[in-house]
């Protein structure tokens, strides 16, 4: 009976232990699997163009690590983007055109991605993938809009489009800021690039047995331009340079992506990891230009030989470099490829490489890039590609608009160029070409018309949510005729304005709201001056503007059926309403009468449900 037992027992423990062993090799097989996925690193560099990179072409800076990576990828020459931040962005993570995803502005609530959007984020997420972004968002700072309700499982990040904007931490500076870590504000020591890029590390480096996507758009080398004097200083005194610390702070980049890429060769982790870099729009400092302050004729700097800077309608205005480097899928050779691309086809392309599954529902704008990889342009020769830079509250047809097809460019509707016998676009050659223009115009028509429909979705802004409670609202998004507020500079010049916010009560209720002069952190009265801010030796960090105070006597609130005024105590940092909302869409604006009767909008307002 007892060796009946024994037997019993040690067959048992034979039968636990070759479970156990099997469990443990279909996990090594199951992680082996999931190795062979490649990584994904996209770097997004921010108002860096086309010209503005040693290796194509730029005599006066120095990027020996862009240099080296531009030596063993693909290169896109062709490749556009929309002129200005926010719509790119919006472009690059959905794959759709940017005006088909809401957002054609960087303020005004145009830079808020339609919540119907998926991103490039969720659809690595969903094919069990881990997604982080460290840097610049600008497609939304409240809910539903923001990094970590968009797939990002990890995110650390500035406010708005850029440090010294509305919504970023009150006199961030580059160095030694506040940045939102998670839906938190966190202290980080150190120049903002390199935290970008050291924090991504740190997150690789706890997530390299798993496959991941990690996002790396810089705020840099976007104004104000602040950089330590040691990546500066190299270009000081050269009449060519427009301005030393724009070319200091995409020095700082190059370094960031050498150390970046030296990690990730040690780490053994580079072979099997595609590495995107691109830009978001055309230079902004590498170029000066003649005439029309965006669209002249370069005169001093370097741009590739490109008519236009950032926000420019022609050539310099969109068109940036596109690098694509992965060892393991044979792309480790400096290759030009030619043909007409642009910003929505980086999606279409890394769900092909990836072997990622979508939705069926999602139609991508953008073609993936595979076949020109292996050097078939088939699907490419008549394509036609349309960018344009609205900054308005509704599109118009042909605002500051480039449709291209070839080296063909039709600028506007009216003006037609042919790049391979007029690179800088100056000989307009429309009333040769009465056929083609024609065609064109049909071709836009079309496009546009699918677009047109989607113009009434508005994003909104969700409050009474319990994702974000209580809600921020910023000036950077009212809705308005002029330029909504978007810098801190407009705040502490008392900047004269208003508009309103459009916006989704999550759930009905009483709703306490606050509206302030000030934003929240920096605890100052309603009628206060606010402190300069210093400048920072050996760096370009300047002293900050001087304020205004406002004698502020009323305030009033307005939104759904509710609408008062009330009288202010100048010596509080905020006035408080209690309104009851009912769920639903709601605009909401508020107003600020000063001592001489003249009225604003409250800068920074926050909505609690109670």
């Amino acid at each position: 009976m007892i060796s009946i037992r024994k037997k019993e027992h040690r067959q048992l423990i034979k039968n636990i232990s070759l479970v156990v062993l099997l469990f443990f090799l279909v996990q090594v097989v199951h992680s082996q699997e999931k190795k062979e996925q490649p990584n994904v690193i996209l770097i997004l560099v921010d108002d860096q163009g086309y010209g503005d990179i040693a290796a194509l072409g730029n005599p006066y800076i120095k990027t020996p690590n862009l240099d080296d990576l531009h030596a063993t990828s693909a290169r896109f020459t062709d490749y556009h983007v929309n002129p200005t931040c926010a719509p790119t962005r919006a472009a690059l993570l959905t794959g759709h055109n940017a005006n088909r995803t809401g957002v054609w502005h960087t303020i005004n609530g145009r830079s808020l991605l339609l919540e119907r959007e998926t991103t490039m984020a969720q659809i690595f997420k969903e094919n069990g993938y881990v997604t982080s972004m460290f840097g610049k968002w600008h497609l939304g700072d409240n809910y539903p809009f923001r990094p970590q309700d968009k797939g990002f499982d990890e995110v650390l990040s500035h406010g708005g489009g850029g440090m010294e904007q509305t919504m970023d931490y009150w006199d961030n500076d580059y160095f030694d800021d506040m940045y939102i870590h998670n839906g938190e504000l966190k202290k980080y020591e150190g120049y903002c690039t390199d935290i970008w890029f050291n924090e991504a590390i740190k997150y690789i480096e706890a997530n390299k047995n798993k496959p991941f996507f990690c996002y790396l758009p810089t705020n840099a080398a976007h104004s104000p331009y602040f950089v330590s004097d040691e990546f500066s200083e190299p270009y000081q005194d050269n009449e060519n340079i427009p301005l030393p610390a724009f070319y200091g702070m995409i020095s700082n980049i190059d370094k960031n992506v050498g150390k970046l890429m030296d990690y990730l060769k040690k780490s053994d982790i580079l072979d099997n990891t595609i590495i995107v870099f691109m830009t978001d729009n055309g230079t902004a400092q590498g170029a000066r230009v003649e005439g029309h302050r965006l669209d002249g004729f370069v005169k001093k700097g370097y741009n590739s030989g490109m008519r236009g800077i950032k926000a420019s309608k022609y050539e310099g205005g969109h068109r940036v470099p596109l690098f694509l480097h992965w060892k393991n899928g044979g792309i480790t050779v400096g290759k030009d490829i030619d043909e007409l691309t642009a910003h929505y086809d980086v999606l279409p392309t890394l769900v092909e490489l990836c072997d990622l599954k979508t939705n069926p529902d999602i139609k991508f704008d953008g073609q993936s890039l595979v076949p020109l990889l292996n050097d078939d342009n088939s699907e490419f020769k008549d394509r036609i590609v349309i960018t344009n830079s609205q900054r308005t509250e509704i599109p118009e047809p042909w605002r500051r608009t480039s449709l291209m097809q070839g080296k063909w460019r039709l600028i506007d509707g009216v003006e037609l160029y042919d790049l391979n016998k007029d690179p800088e676009q100056r000989n307009n050659i429309a009333d040769q070409h009465p056929e083609r223009i024609k065609e064109y115009k049909a071709a836009y028509d079309e496009w546009w018309n699918d677009l047109a429909p989607g113009y009434e979705d508005i994003p909104r802004m969700i409050v009474g949510h319990e994702a974000e409670n209580p809600a921020k609202l910023y000036c950077h998004d009212w809705h308005t005729t002029g330029d909504s507020p978007w810098h801190q500079r407009h705040i502490r010049t008392a900047y004269i304005d208003n508009g309103y916010w459009l916006l989704k009560v999550q759930e009905t209720g009483t709703y306490e709201v606050k509206l302030r002069r000030w934003p929240e952190e920096t605890k100052l009265a309603l009628n206060a001056k606010a402190p300069l801010r210093p400048a920072i030796p050996g760096t370009s960090v300047s002293e900050s503007k001087e304020s205004i105070a406002l004698n502020i006597e009323k305030a009033r609130l307005k939104v759904q059926g509710f609408d008062k005024t009330i009288s202010v105590d100048p010596t509080q940092e905020y006035v408080q309403f209690t309104v009851e909302l009912t769920q639903g869409d709601a605009s909401l604006q508020t107003w600020f009468t000063l001592d001489t009767e003249e009225t604003l909008g409250a800068y920074f307002v926050s909505l609690e449900k109670l």
